[in-house]
C-alpha cells in the first residue's frame, strides 16, 4: 500500500484536470448518449426495434441506480458499514414478486394504454382527474429532492476533479449565475427535451431514451467496477491486505459489524420496505418498467438478472469506503467523493475522469427518465384537464401544444430541483436526499397495490389516503429540513407546531422510537393505508369505478383486449371520432390508428358513418396514450353527442355480462368434467368388455383342462374295470396316465385356490432367512423330470457367493417352477434351450430364466401377468395354459417386495427376470 504518498498528493499540488477538458469529454459522452438514442428510433421507425430484448429491459431497470448509488452508498458506508444494504436488498426481494405483481401491472397498463404512474392511478379509481392531479403533484414535490441530489452530486463532483488536492466548496457564497449546478440543471433540460419531447406517441414509449439509458447503466457498472478493482488491487494489495489493515484501525474494525448502522433493526426494516417500493412507484420506476416494456415475458429474465446488476455495483462499495477512511483520516474528505478522490491520490485521472462519467451517466439517466414520466403526467393530468375545465382547448391541431407543456414542464422541474438543492440539498448527505424521495413514492403503493387486488377500494378512499400521506411525509421529513437549513425556526424541530410537543416532526404523537426516515414511513403508511381501506369501506362506488375496479382487478380473466366504453350511446360519425382524435396526435398518427382498426375489425370506416361503441372505445383508448385516460374521457364526452347510459343501465349490462361469463364459465367447466366422466366411462367400458372377453376364454380353457385329464382318468379307468385280464405291463402304463392326469387336474384347482386366497390376503407366509441359490437347487430338481420329457436342455449359472433373501421358501420355489414350465411349454422340443441365472446387484437379489422359444409380442408382454390373460399358441391361435401361473408370480414377488417382469422378441425367445431385496447384512 502507497499511503504515505497518497497523503502527499492529497495535501499539495496544482489541479489535475483542466475544465474545458472535463466538458468536452462530458459534452461528447452526452452526444454520444443521443446518438444512440437517435439510430434507436430509426430502427423503431423501421419496425427493427432494438430494444425488444430481456437484457436491455434489465439494463434500463437499472436506472434505479443513480448518482446516490455511485456516490452516497460509499459515504453511507463509510458512516454505518453495510447500512447500504438494505437500499438494494428492497429491489431484490420485490425481483422475486415481479413475475405475480409487475406482470399484472404491466398487462393492465397495455391494456388500458396507461402512460404514466398518475395515469394508472387515476385509471383505477374511475379515470378520475382529481385522483391523477393528486399523484401528480405528490409526484413532482417529492421527486424534486431525488433531482437535487442529482445536480448536487454532478456539480461536487465537478467541483472535486477541478480542485484537487485543494478541493474547496464555495456553493455558499458564490452567485447563482456562477453556480455550476445552475448550467447542469439547464443543460439536462436541453438534453431530456430532445431525448423524450421530439414528438406525441400514443403509447408514451421512448426507445431511444430506453436505449441511451441501458447504454448509460452498462457505463456507470464498469466505470464502478474499475475504481473498485484499482482501489483493492492497486492502492492496496488485494482484499486481504485491505481488510487486514481496516482491522487495525479502530474506527474503521467497526464498520465490520450491524452495530454501526444507526437505528437498529427497524431502521432496516423500514430503508428495505421503501427500496421495495421504490424500485416499483418511484414515477422513473414506473416509467421502465411498465410504460417502456416491449414484452411482459421479460420480466422472467429481468427478475433474477437485476439482482444480479445489483450485487456487481455494490461490490466494491465498503471496501472504497474503508480504503477512503484509511487514507483519509479525520474526515479531510467527504466519504461521498471517495470514488473520485481515491484514484487521484495516485494520480489516475482518467480513471478519475471515467469515474466522473459514470456518475454523469447515473445522475443523467435518473434525470432524464424521471423528468420526462413527470413532464407527461405534469401535462395529461394537471394542465390539459385544467384547459379542459377552462373550456381553453380551441386549436385544431393540440400536438404542438402538448410538447410545449411537456417540455415548459421539463425546465420547471428540473429548476424546481436546483431550488430545493440551494435551499436545503446542503443539509443532507446524498443518501438522505434520497431517501425523502423514497418516503414520498412509497405513497403510491397502496392505492396500487390495494387497488389491483381489491375491487372494494375507492376513489374517495384513495383521495383520502394519498392526501393523508403526503401530508404527513410532508410535515415529518420536507418541512424539518427547511428547519435544518435555517429557513424555519429550530423550534420548530424542539418543540413542534404552536409549541405543541405531540406534533414535534420527529416525535409526532411522542412517538420517539425510530430514525427520522423510520417515523415518516410508519406513520404516513399507517394514515394512508388506514384512510384508503376506511373510507373505502363506507363509500359508494360510482358505476365507472366499479367497471375500472373489475377490469384492472380481473384483467388476466378479461384477455388482452378489454372493451370498456360500451357505456357510451354515440350518436357520433366516424369523422368526429376522427378529428377529436387527429387533433391530439396528429393526422398522420390518426389515419394510421384507424387503418389498423379497420384492419383488425375487417370493416371499413367510412367518415358519414356512424361511429360504432367499438370505435369510440378505441379511440378514447389512444387519446388516453397522449393526453390520460381522465382527459380522454372528458374529450370523448364533448364529441359523442349520445348520452351515457345511467347507472342502471350500465349495471344491467355489466350484471347480465358478468352472469353470461359466468354461465359460460360454468358450462365449460361442466362440458370438461362431462368430457373426463364419458372419456373414464368409455376407458371402463372397454376395460370390462376386456374383462368379460378375458373371463370366457379362462371359463373356456378352464372347462378345457378340466375335461381333458377327467375324460382321460374315466376312459383309462372304465378299461382298467372291464379288462380284469389285460397284460399287467399294459396296467402299469394305464395306472401312470391316470396319475398324470390327476396330477394335472390336482395342479390346475391348486392355482385357482391359490390365486383367490392371495388376493383375499388369507395366505400365511412363513418367512424366513434362506440362500435363494438354494430355492432355485429345489425348483431345478422338482422340475428335473418334465425338462428331461421335453428333450429340452437347461443350464444353470450361479453366483458363488450366498445370496441372503428373508422369503417363503415354499412360494418362492413355485415361482421359479412355474417360470421353468413356460419356458418348457413355449420351447419347441429337442432344441429347446433354457437358462436359468442367479447373482447378486446393487444389494438385489437377481434370478432370470429365459429361453429360445417362440418369444412373446410387445403388445402381450405386460398384460400376461393380468389374470385369465392367456398368450395364444402361434401355430395353433390357441391359449396354452390357465392364465393363472404368472399372476400368481407376479403377487407373490411383489409380497416379498420385488418386481417381476419379461424382456423377449417373436421368434427370438423370452426373458423373465424378477428381483428382490438381500438382506442388509447379506
Amino acid at each position: 500500500m502507497k499511503e504515505r504518498a497518497c497523503v502527499a498528493n492529497a495535501e499539495a499540488g496544482e489541479p489535475m484536470l483542466s475544465g474545458w477538458l472535463m466538458l468536452l469529454i462530458a459534452f461528447a459522452y452526452l452526444g454520444l448518449l443521443f446518438a444512440i438514442a437517435f439510430y434507436a428510433d430509426m430502427r423503431s421507425d423501421a419496425g427493427r426495434s432494438i430494444i425488444s430484448n430481456p437484457y436491455i429491459y434489465t439494463l434500463s431497470i437499472a436506472v434505479y441506480c443513480t448518482a446516490w448509488t455511485f456516490y452516497g452508498s460509499v459515504g453511507r458506508a463509510a458512516g454505518s458499514g453495510v447500512g447500504f444494504l438494505p437500499i438494494y436488498l428492497g429491489p431484490t426481494l420485490m425481483a422475486c414478486l415481479w413475475w405475480f405483481v409487475l406482470r399484472k401491472i404491466v398487462r393492465i397498463s397495455k391494456v388500458h394504454r396507461i402512460t404514466s404512474i398518475a395515469d394508472f392511478i387515476g385509471s383505477r379509481y374511475g379515470k378520475s382527474a382529481l385522483v391523477g392531479g393528486v399523484v401528480t403533484v405528490i409526484a413532482v414535490v417529492g421527486i424534486m429532492p431525488y433531482i437535487s441530489l442529482q445536480l448536487k452530486a454532478i456539480a461536487v463532483s465537478s467541483n472535486v476533479l477541478l480542485t484537487y488536492p485543494q478541493i474547496a466548496d464555495n456553493a455558499a457564497t458564490r452567485a447563482f449565475y456562477a453556480d455550476t449546478a445552475l448550467y447542469v440543471a439547464l443543460a439536462l433540460a436541453a438534453f431530456t427535451i430532445l431525448f423524450g419531447t421530439r414528438h406525441i406517441d400514443t403509447t408514451e414509449r421512448h426507445e431511444g431514451m430506453v436505449a441511451a439509458i441501458a447504454f448509460e447503466s452498462l457505463i456507470k457498472l464498469i466505470a464502478f467496477l474499475a475504481v473498485g478493482l484499482f482501489v483493492v488491487f492497486v492502492l492496496f494489495s488485494g482484499p486481504g491486505d485491505l481488510f487486514a489493515k481496516a482491522a487495525a484501525v479502530p474506527e474503521v474494525a467497526r464498520l465490520f459489524s450491524f452495530d454501526a448502522m444507526p437505528g437498529s433493526y427497524a431502521s432496516w426494516l423500514s430503508l428495505t420496505f421503501l427500496a421495495m417500493m421504490a424500485i416499483m412507484f418511484l414515477p422513473r420506476q414506473f416509467q421502465v418498467l411498465v410504460v417502456e416494456n416491449v414484452n411482459e415475458t421479460h420480466i422472467r429474465k429481468a427478475s433474477w438478472l437485476f439482482p444480479l446488476y445489483l450485487l456487481l455495483i455494490n461490490l466494491f462499495v465498503l471496501p472504497i469506503a474503508i480504503a477512503g477512511l484509511i487514507l483519509f483520516p479525520q474526515g479531510s474528505i467527504d466519504p461521498d467523493t471517495f470514488v473520485l478522490t481515491l484514484p487521484m491520490t495516485e494520480s489516475a485521472e482518467f480513471l478519475a475522469l471515467f469515474a466522473f462519467i459514470g456518475g454523469l451517466s447515473a445522475a443523467t439517466g435518473m434525470v432524464i427518465v424521471a423528468t420526462i414520466a413527470i413532464s407527461t403526467m405534469v401535462c395529461n393530468d394537471l394542465v390539459i384537464p385544467f384547459l379542459l375545465r377552462m373550456r381553453l382547448l380551441h386549436r385544431e391541431d393540440m400536438s404542438g401544444l402538448l410538447l410545449a407543456i411537456r417540455r415548459g414542464a421539463i425546465i420547471a422541474i428540473l429548476l424546481l430541483g436546483y431550488l430545493y438543492f440551494q435551499l436545503i440539498g446542503e443539509s443532507y448527505a446524498l443518501v438522505t436526499i434520497g431517501l425523502v424521495s423514497f418516503a414520498a413514492a412509497a405513497q403510491f403503493a397502496p392505492p396500487i397495490l390495494i387497488g389491483i387486488y381489491w375491487k372494494g377500494a375507492s376513489r374517495v378512499g384513495a383521495v383520502a389516503g394519498l392526501l393523508g400521506g403526503f401530508l404527513v411525509w410532508a410535515y415529518t421529513l420536507v418541512i424539518p429540513g427547511f428547519a435544518l437549513s435555517g429557513w424555519l425556526p429550530q423550534t420548530f424541530l424542539e418543540e413542534g407546531l404552536f409549541g405543541w410537543s405531540w406534533l414535534r416532526p420527529y416525535q409526532l404523537l411522542g412517538l420517539d422510537l425510530f430514525d427520522p426516515i423510520t417515523h415518516a414511513v410508519f406513520w404516513s403508511m399507517l394514515v394512508n393505508v388506514g384512510l384508503l381501506v376506511g373510507v373505502s369501506l363506507f363509500a359508494n362506488q360510482s358505476a365507472i369505478e366499479r367497471i375500472q375496479a373489475t377490469l384492472f382487478v380481473d384483467v388476466f380473466r378479461q384477455g388482452s383486449q378489454t372493451r370498456d366504453s360500451r357505456i357510451w350511446e354515440s350518436t357520433s360519425s366516424v369523422s368526429e371520432i376522427r378529428e377529436i382524435l387527429a387533433r391530439f396526435i396528429g393526422v398522420e398518427q390518426a389515419a394510421k390508428a384507424f387503418q389498423e382498426f379497420a384492419l383488425v375489425e375487417g370493416q371499413s370506416l367510412k367518415d358519414e358513418a356512424p361511429a360504432e361503441s367499438g370505435l369510440v372505445e378505441y379511440a378514447e383508448r389512444q387519446l388516453a396514450g397522449a393526453i390520460g385516460a381522465a382527459s380522454a374521457r372528458v374529450m370523448m364526452g364533448t364529441v359523442v353527442k349520445g348520452e351515457e347510459l345511467s347507472i342502471e343501465g350500465v349495471m344491467k349490462i355489466l350484471d347480465e355480462t358478468s352472469q353470461v361469463l359466468e354461465y359460460s364459465r360454468q358450462l365449460e367447466q361442466k362440458s370438461q368434467e362431462l368430457e373426463a366422466a364419458t372419456g373414464k366411462l368409455k376407458a371402463a367400458n372397454e376395460r370390462l368388455k376386456e374383462l368379460d372377453r378375458l373371463k370366457d376364454d379362462f371359463v373356456s380353457t378352464v372347462s378345457h383342462e378340466l375335461r381333458t385329464p377327467l375324460t382321460s382318468i374315466r376312459a383309462f379307468s372304465e378299461i382298467l374295470r372291464d379288462s380284469p385280464e389285460m397284460p399287467a405291463t399294459q396296467r402299469q402304463e394305464f395306472l401312470d396316465i391316470i396319475v398324470k392326469e390327476n396330477e394335472r387336474l390336482t395342479r390346475l384347482i391348486n392355482e385357482v385356490l391359490d390365486l383367490a386366497k392371495i388376493e383375499s390376503e388369507s395366505v400365511e407366509w412363513e418367512m424366513q432367512s434362506t440362500d435363494l441359490r438354494e430355492a432355485i437347487e429345489e425348483a431345478l430338481v422338482a422340475t428335473q423330470q418334465l425338462v428331461a420329457e421335453s428333450g429340452t436342455v437347461l443350464y444353470k449359472d450361479m453366483t458363488n457367493q450366498a445370496v441372503q433373501v428373508t422369503v417363503d421358501k415354499d412360494r418362492l420355489i413355485q415361482v421359479v417352477i412355474n417360470l421353468i414350465s413356460n419356458a418348457v411349454k413355449f420351447c419347441d422340443g429337442n432344441r429347446g434351450r433354457i437358462w436359468v441365472r442367479v447373482y447378486a446387484r446393487n444389494g438385489m437379489a437377481n434370478v432370470e430364466v429365459s429361453d429360445n422359444g417362440c418369444g412373446i409380442a410387445p403388445a402381450e408382454q405386460e398384460r400376461i401377468f393380468e389374470k385369465f390373460h392367456q398368450v395364444s399358441d402361434v401355430q395353433e391361435g390357441k391359449p396354452r395354459g390357465s392364465g393363472l401361473g404368472l399372476p400368481i408370480c407376479r403377487k407373490i414377488v411383489e409380497h416379498h417386495g420385488g418386481r417381476i417382469w419379461v424382456e423377449s422378441e417373436l421368434d427370438k425367445g423370452s426373458v423373465f427376470k424378477f428381483v428382490l431385496p438381500m438382506e442388509a447384512n447379506a
